[in-house]
């Protein structure tokens, strides 16, 4: 089977005679420059972001967060007699679970978040609480506190 060169294949085709001078010679090749590669060569047609971070600025706005709300008084009192209490019983190392928001580091808001530990310090001044693998909560966004210390205290 006889292989049709570049002009032959294009024998027919309307303009095929406009090339003919040109159509069989070979790629030209600098002396200067090194022939690019196909990889490069196909970088050169990818889609170009003109709007870098537009993405991730579209996907930090859509991100929902909660809206803090503020404890009432009776609950703020309840959380102070519960504080109290493992105030009293810190030597003993509690088991508590914690429920608090933690504000968005980004936006307004944040989430309600809960965590379970053995607590180990209370810091009244600083309003913050410790837990044993070393957290630090601040009182002030505290919502709830469970501990087995509780369910034998007429105070829990």
């Amino acid at each position: 089977m006889k292989v049709k060169g570049r002009y032959e294949a294009l024998a027919g085709h309307e303009g095929a005679d406009r090339y003919a001078d040109i159509i069989e010679l070979p790629h030209p090749t600098s002396s200067v420059h090194p022939r690019m590669s196909l990889a490069d060569r196909a970088a050169q047609f990818s889609p170009f972001a003109a709007l870098t971070g537009y993405e991730d600025t579209v996907r930090e706005a859509g991100r929902l967060t909660e809206e803090w709300v503020e404890p009432d008084e009776d609950s703020r009192a309840e959380l102070d007699r519960k504080l109290a209490l493992l105030q009293s019983h810190l030597q003993e190392g509690p088991e508590v679970t914690i429920a608090f928001f933690q504000p968005d580091e980004r936006k307004e808001g944040g989430a309600y978040r809960s965590l379970s530990g053995q607590l180990t310090r209370i810091d009244p001044y600083g309003r913050i609480l410790r837990l044993a693998d070393g957290t630090a909560l601040s009182m002030d966004y505290i919502v709830q506190i469970q501990s087995g210390l509780f369910d034998h205290s007429p105070e829990g």
